[in-house]
């Protein structure tokens, strides 16, 4: 990665600490905890994130890394909206290890053309010799395709697919908040090796880009939490571009 950005990304760091976790992670703790326990210690979903591991790309800001939060939050929505449904306890952990499927799967042909779309469809193929009914693959492959923002949705045959889709949308779109910024942003301006001209061009429309998906989420915890982490990475924007109109002015 150009130097500039290096800078800039180490400078987004240190204003990235300045504020504090997203609320989600204190008033939910038990129910991350609950799907970050299931995630490591399920022998399938270890079995599953070794796959994906192998198979998926890490030079564009949605890789593993971006693939295990997502799929751990996805979980921890799960549970919180099967519970508010009434699910039973087995039922829940259940639907939660369906999260962390989608969620491991959701980006693995993220560079490609209509990649929800051709990631439910190597999702159904590569799931397709475990031990899911034909029903949860088919609800974890519609949660997949319907897991991009501003896109038609389809929808699911029953309320705990509905689930589904909705809670692994609103974990991807929890990375548009702090994380765009000391993650995604620079891996994919690092992997289209973006002059730093356009980048500053653009930056202040990208930023405000992410203002457009606060009314999106669809969960009813997404709803109640997700607009903050939005309003984080959008602090953290601002701050960000305060520090290169300062340090890097003779590009202006």
């Amino acid at each position: 990665m150009d130097s500039i950005y290096l800078k800039i990304r180490a400078q987004a760091l240190i204003i990235a600490s300045q504020y504090p976790p997203a609320d989600f992670y204190q008033i939910y703790a038990d129910e991350i905890q609950y799907s970050a326990d299931i995630f490591i210690q399920d022998a399938l979903i270890i079995e599953l994130r070794d796959f994906v591991e192998t198979q998926i790309e890490n030079d564009f800001g949605h890789g593993m890394d971006h693939a295990n939060k997502v799929a751990v939050d996805a979980g921890a929505l799960i549970a919180i909206e099967g519970k508010r449904a009434a699910c039973s306890s087995s039922q829940v952990q259940h639907l939660v290890r369906m999260a962390h499927c989608a969620g491991l799967f959701h980006d693995i042909r993220r560079k490609e053309e209509s990649h929800a779309r051709k990631s439910a469809d190597y999702a159904a193929e590569a799931l397709k010799t475990y031990d899911f009914a034909d029903a949860d693959l088919t609800d974890i492959c519609i949660a997949i395709r319907n897991h991009e923002a501003f896109k038609d949705t389809e929808d699911a045959a029953t309320l705990e697919g509905a689930m589904l889709s909705d809670c692994l949308y609103d974990a991807d779109k929890f990375r548009w908040g702090p994380e765009n910024f000391t993650h995604t942003v620079w891996d994919m301006v690092a992997f289209g090796k973006i002059p730093f001209q356009k980048f500053i061009m653009y930056y202040p429309k990208g930023v405000a880009f992410l203002g457009k998906i606060k009314p999106t989420f669809r969960s009813s915890a997404g709803k109640a939490c997700g607009p903050q982490f939005i309003d984080l990475g959008l602090a953290i924007g601002r701050d960000l571009y305060g520090y290169i109109q300062t340090e890097f002015a003779e590009y202006f």
